[in-house]
This record gives structure tokens, C-alpha cells and sequence, in this order.
């Protein structure tokens, strides 16, 4: 084995399996990314008269999501995958749009109840 190579993978699941539930588990990722990246972006930009409570709630989330981002790429790698890890991969990979532009607090809200949902479809599809 060259110092680069990754070693034999031996869990219990068939190679196709494994490399099947690594390439589904890299959509999650880019999913849970993406809304990440949206929850983090509305932080930031929310304005209006909920801001303090939004501003907060917004950051529970993103802080939820990142964990959660850790936690996939981990297990991305646990099957001896490389996790995608580049905006690029992330944009090819995920099914949420980018919003144009800076939403009002309304519409922030009903776009990151549509990236949750998103988030569960895919993670649905993967299991």
C-alpha cells in the first residue's frame, strides 16, 4: 500500500453497497451544507421588528447544522470515502437553491422550512 492509498474497507457491506451509501450521504452533506450556509446568511442579514428573535433562533440552527455537517463528513470518511468539501462539489451535489438576493424575515423563514424539508427528502432517499 502506497503512503497515499486508503486501506481495504472490511465492515460487512459489499464494496458497491458501501461506495452507494457514501455517494448518498455526500448529497445529505450537501444538503445540510447548503442550509447551513442559507441559516448562517440569514443570521446575518435578518432585519425587521423580529430581529432579536430571529437573529438568535438562526443561530441555533446554524450551530445545530454544523454539527450535523461534521457529523455526515465523518461518516462519509468511515466508509473510506473522501467527503466533498469545495462550494463546487457542495453546488453539484445539493438539492436547495440559493436565494437571490436578501429575503425579507418572512420569506427567510418559508425558504428554510423549504431547505429542512429538502434536507429530510434526501436524507429519506438515502436510507
Amino acid at each position: 500500500m502506497s503512503p497515499t492509498s486508503e486501506p481495504t474497507i472490511d465492515i460487512g457491506i459489499a464494496e458497491s453497497d458501501r461506495l452507494s451509501v457514501a455517494g448518498e450521504l455526500e448529497r445529505v452533506l450537501a444538503d445540510t451544507y447548503t442550509l447551513y450556509l442559507k441559516t448562517h446568511n440569514d443570521h446575518w442579514n435578518v432585519t425587521g421588528p423580529m430581529f432579536n428573535t430571529l437573529h438568535l433562533m438562526f443561530e441555533d440552527q446554524y450551530n445545530e447544522l454544523w454539527m450535523a455537517v461534521d457529523l455526515i463528513a465523518e461518516r462519509i470518511r468511515s466508509l473510506g470515502e473522501f467527503a466533498p468539501g469545495s462550494y463546487g462539489q457542495f453546488a453539484a451535489l445539493t438539492s436547495i437553491a440559493e436565494a437571490d438576493g436578501v429575503p425579507t424575515a418572512e420569506q427567510m423563514l418559508a425558504d428554510l422550512v423549504a431547505g429542512h424539508e429538502a434536507v429530510t427528502r434526501t436524507a429519506r432517499t438515502a436510507f
